[in-house]
């Protein structure tokens, strides 16, 4: 039976901090200096990708068919100083909520949606479209971090990452055989895991890989929709990302699609098991703009 809110945890022990950001600018590095990157049969592009105010591009919008190269929805948020930048990246936790502090937007809620790895390492950030037209680049923003230190009391074996009270308690859920089962709109095998195999798994994201449409097609992964929950399977992200048979890992659809080879829809991880002890099963359209009833 399909259940929420019954999940043992240790909630009342859990530390609630502050994190904050800037809206990060979207950039290029420095060299090579010119800004095209490479598709994966070699075609350089130049597309919008990471960073800023995406305007028009929200959470439960397509993953996938925009003129884009691993944009994240809303904002993206960092701090200049790379060692709080990693504090910031790491207790932020999906579902936790987020307050503007400065400029035309100040007051506004909103709430972390993802987050992104290598090269980029920014936490994003759900702000209604009005919000949005009324921020800038460089506005502040403070993040009630809660979420670091959470575990399944009854399965200690699963392992949370970056995961609010908040949102894991609206997850549906199940107990299989003694173990325990999470919702998913998808499942991916192991073979279409990508870049951020081998990076750590706490913070950041992995990548399902797009190159070959026609197996995202068969498994209609070309449907997916940012803020979905799926399941990435034989992925074992305990302290790296990497493969192992039986493992699994549970993430958000935090990113759009890339043409760059080894890249497409970026998932944050929020838990996962090494041999069996995670399950999930199939609950389509369990995406995140409805289980936390975001605002447009």
């Amino acid at each position: 039976m399909t259940t929420n809110n019954v999940i043992a945890t240790n909630q009342r022990d859990l530390v609630t901090v502050s994190v904050a950001g800037e809206i990060a600018h979207p950039g290029f590095p420095g060299l090579p200096a010119e800004p095209y990157r490479l598709a994966s049969d070699g075609t350089p592009f130049l597309l919008p990708t990471y960073g800023g105010i995406v305007y028009n591009v929200s959470v439960g919008d397509p993953a996938f068919g925009w003129a884009a190269d691993c944009v994240h929805p809303g904002i993206s948020i960092s701090h200049s100083d790379d060692n709080k930048n990693r504090g910031l990246n790491v207790f932020a936790c999906i579902g936790n909520r987020a307050r503007v502090m400065t400029g035309g937007a100040s007051g506004a809620m909103g709430m972390v949606t993802g987050k992104s790895g290598r090269f980029s390492e920014q936490v994003i950030v759900h702000m209604s479209r009005e919000a949005r037209a009324q921020m800038a680049v460089g506005d502040q923003v403070l993040i009630k971090a809660e979420g670091t230190g959470l575990t399944l009391t009854e399965h200690p074996e699963v392992s949370l990452k970056g995961i609010s009270p908040r949102l894991l308690a609206v997850l549906p859920s199940q107990e299989e055989d003694g173990h325990i089962a999470f919702g998913v709109a998808a499942h991916v095998p192991a073979h279409l895991v990508g870049a951020g195999l081998g990076l750590t798994s706490e913070g950041g994201s992995i990548h399902i890989q797009s190159t070959d449409r026609a197996i995202l097609n068969e498994l209609k992964l070309d449907q997916l929709k940012l803020g979905d929950l799926i399941a990435l399977e034989d992925t074992d992200s305990r302290y790296n990302h990497g493969y192992l048979r039986g493992a699994r890992a549970i993430g958000v659809v935090a990113s759009t699609d890339g043409p760059r080879a080894g890249y497409g829809p970026g998932i944050a991880v929020i838990m996962t098991a090494p041999a069996g002890q995670l399950g999930s099963f199939l609950a389509p359209g369990t995406n995140l703009a409805d289980l936390l009833e975001m605002a447009p």
